[in-house]
């Protein structure tokens, strides 16, 4: 045997024991997508006007600041969400506002319209803002799915340059949870009461405004919260009255947890930052005494009485269930939205519906099998074979591939799969009626078998490449299943690729080693 023949064995066994070794043992090492193993599928839109909005108030009040700071009393209202004006500027100044716009908003455009001075936000800032809105957007769900603890989730951008995120949460059978899990803002606000004084809550709105008046000083406001009974079922509302400045927020938060209250109450355990604790540790000693409303989203979760100075820890408690506390904690963790979601599309597949799919593409995959073998036995006899032994080894690199590159394995991948089976034999079949050809044209069988592979390449080549090309485009555009149908349909043609020409040229050419003769092939 020439080292030609050994060096090519030598690789076609290596490659074949990596993939067995890749794929071992399968049922643990490919994941299997929603439509197979059951789940959650959900689209989002992110309404990034509010991302723009939310930049534009912030910069109309820098603005002002600074403009306060330069000795202009001006007043400002947006007028879009990437838009707004401000009043009360002299003519004068506008060497002034250049200053300004220069050194704090530089993404702004603006122009004087009487006495009115309009900003509109630079086109290029705006798509920015508009395009990390999705991003930040497309991380805090990801973190906050992360948390939640579901095994292989897919969460990805819809398009290059979508607003749209597709989320499928294998394994998942509780959508309105996570859905809630998901669209929770979770902007926590720590704020001192200013009635009643020490913490708690009255019954009435009337009771409030009695304290000053009906009408209430800049500095305070009224929210509310949710009265609960024992088993945590709402059962009515309070009014608090709060100061609008917060101590600290969110953004003071370093870690929460899930833990346990005085009473064995499920309660968040939360830890601040060091600036944080500092300002923190700072407010509730000079206001012993006094309640802390602890805000969330706008919504009063507790007011408990400060009883003592507390530093960088604390707890937040509210009548939660262990279940809320859990996802309380989550999203704490996880960061805040930058602008609010809509849910466009919901789908929800079952375990067994899953588990159909299994069998029904399992049943293809076979039946397309055994259909090629005994196509190809049929039509080409001995050297029929050959193909078969490489369509075989074919579909062990495909799933030793798939468990290598930990792709997730779909229904439409079942489908790249069987259609992979019946390409893998195609490339055999433009080289073995190659060989008939020149077999018919009186060449011996050694020559014939080198002819139909020199000269089958290029069309082989041909074919898959395109082919190819294709799947990469449905790789790159696509989302979900039909990026598995083209993760499959890629390995798959690589594969085959490999075992048609480089293998299947190597039985030749090892059944035929060692023959100084070879007067017929069974072909």
């Amino acid at each position: 045997m020439n080292r030609s023949l050994l060096w090519r064995g030598a690789i076609i066994v290596a490659v074949v024991v990596l993939a067995v070794f890749a794929a071992h043992p399968l049922a643990e090492k490919l994941k299997l997508g929603l439509d197979l193993r059951g789940g959650i599928h959900l689209v989002l839109q992110v309404e990034v006007e509010d991302a723009a909005r939310s930049e534009t108030a912030k910069d109309m009040d820098r603005l002002l600041q600074e403009l306060q700071d330069a000795g202009v009393q001006a007043n400002g209202s947006p007028t879009s969400s990437s838009s707004f004006e401000v009043n009360g500027i002299p003519t004068d100044r506008d060497g002034t506002i250049g200053e300004i716009v220069v050194q704090f908003l530089p993404g702004w455009d603006w122009s004087r319209r009487g006495e009115t001075v309009v900003f509109e936000m630079a086109p290029a800032n705006l798509n920015e803002i508009k395009n990390l809105a999705v991003v930040q957007a497309l991380e805090t769900i990801r973190n906050r799915i992360d948390e939640f603890g579901v095994a292989e989730p897919v969460i990805q951008r819809q398009g290059l340059e979508g607003t749209r995120i597709v989320v499928q949460l294998p394994g998942v059978d509780d959508p309105e949870r996570v859905k809630k899990l998901i669209k929770n803002t979770a902007f926590l606000e720590f704020r001192l009461v200013e009635y009643p004084l020490g913490g708690g809550g009255v019954p009435t709105r009337a009771e409030i405004d009695a304290q000053h008046g009906g009408v209430l000083p800049d500095h305070l406001e009224v929210l509310t919260g949710t009265v609960r009974d024992r088993q945590g079922a709402a059962i009515g509302e309070q009014y608090y009255l709060v100061e609008k400045r917060p101590v600290i927020t969110g953004r003071d938060l370093k870690s929460a947890r899930p833990g346990l209250g005085e009473f064995n109450q499920p309660v968040v355990n939360f830890y601040l930052t060091h600036e944080g604790g500092k300002l923190f540790a700072e407010a509730t000693a000079a206001n012993v005494g006094r309640g802390l409303a602890i805000v969330l989203d706008g919504n009063v979760v507790s007011a408990p009485n400060i009883r003592t100075r507390i530093g960088d820890s604390g707890i937040i408690e509210g009548s939660f269930t262990r279940q809320e506390v859990e996802d309380l904690s989550t999203v704490l963790r996880s960061g805040a939205l930058p602008a609010g979601i809509t849910y466009l599309e919901e789908r929800t597949v079952g375990p067994a519906l899953g588990q159909d799919s299994i069998e029904a593409g399992l049943k293809a995959g076979l039946i397309g099998l055994a259909l090629v073998v005994v196509t190809m036995l049929l039509v080409y006899k001995g050297t029929g074979i050959n193909a078969v032994v490489a369509l075989i080894l074919d579909i062990v690199i495909l799933f030793g591939a798939l468990a290598y590159f930990k792709a997730t394995l779909t229904l439409p991948g079942i489908a790249g799969i069987v259609l992979t089976i019946g390409m893998a034999v195609d490339a055999n079949v433009l080289v073995f009626e190659r060989i008939r050809e020149e077999l018919r044209h009186g060449r011996t069988v050694k020559s014939a078998i080198e002819a139909g592979f020199g000269k089958a390449l290029s069309s082989v080549m041909d074919a898959n490449i395109t082919t190819l090309i294709a799947a990469l485009f449905l790789f790159q555009f696509g989302t979900g299943p039909i990026r598995g149908f083209a993760v499959t349909l890629s390995i798959g043609i690589v594969a085959s690729l490999f075992t048609a020409i480089f293998v299947s040229r190597w039985i030749f050419d090892l059944v035929l080693a060692g023959r100084k003769r070879v007067d017929r092939l069974s072909i």
